[in-house]
């Protein structure tokens, strides 16, 4: 598609690293900007290598993309606000009682093993190659949903008396469900 073998290459080494659509659009920038080093008068090889400098290296523009990634920032929302709903919950299961011990020996393992994994799936998102940051953060926005519904559906099953830490704790989780459930099919069209 590009004018010149150093284009090309340059392409080659983001195509691996970006989606298909980021590429296209990223290598007709790069074609006309050559083009317009070409009608200046340059030789090719000093239009290509005056486009590439232009442009950055592919580390720059990977870095670029990823930085202002959706899935990155939704990771950092659910990271700064998934202590606050923890802080409900923990507030809900200390002044309410009574628990069943079968449900609480169960949720001292299932709920920080869940935890745990969802935020290894966030730090990813953040911290992760661009490729990934998206599936990291789908996989974890998913998990935060079926954690909540689950301890949403917990509360109704136990018929727990709506004390303020209980309906604190349950607002929180069918809030964050909401957004979550509307970020979700973003994450799974975006580039």
């Amino acid at each position: 598609m590009s004018a010149h073998h150093l284009i090309d290459a340059y392409l080659g080494s983001l195509h691996h690293r970006l989606p298909a659509d980021v590429v296209s659009e990223l290598a007709d920038g790069l074609v006309e900007t050559y083009e317009h080093y070409r009608g200046q008068g340059l030789t090719p090889d000093t239009a290509a290598r005056a486009t590439i400098a232009d442009f950055g290296s592919p580390d720059l523009i990977v870095a670029g993309f990823a930085h202002t990634a959706l899935g990155r920032r939704i990771a950092r929302t659910l990271l700064f606000t998934g202590p606050l709903v923890g802080a409900c919950w923990a507030a809900a299961l200390l002044t309410t009682q009574p628990w069943p011990p079968l449900m609480l020996s169960v949720a001292r393992v299932a709920v920080p093993t869940a935890l745990f994994a969802v935020v290894g799936l966030l730090v990813v998102a953040l911290r992760g190659p661009y490729r990934r940051i998206r599936a990291a953060a789908f996989a974890a926005s998913a998990s935060l949903v079926i954690v909540d519904t689950a301890a949403l559906i917990t509360l109704t099953v136990l018929a727990l008396p709506f004390t303020g830490f209980v309906l604190g704790a349950a607002t929180a989780s069918a809030l964050r469900i909401t957004l979550t459930m509307r970020v979700i099919p973003r994450l799974t069209t975006a580039g």
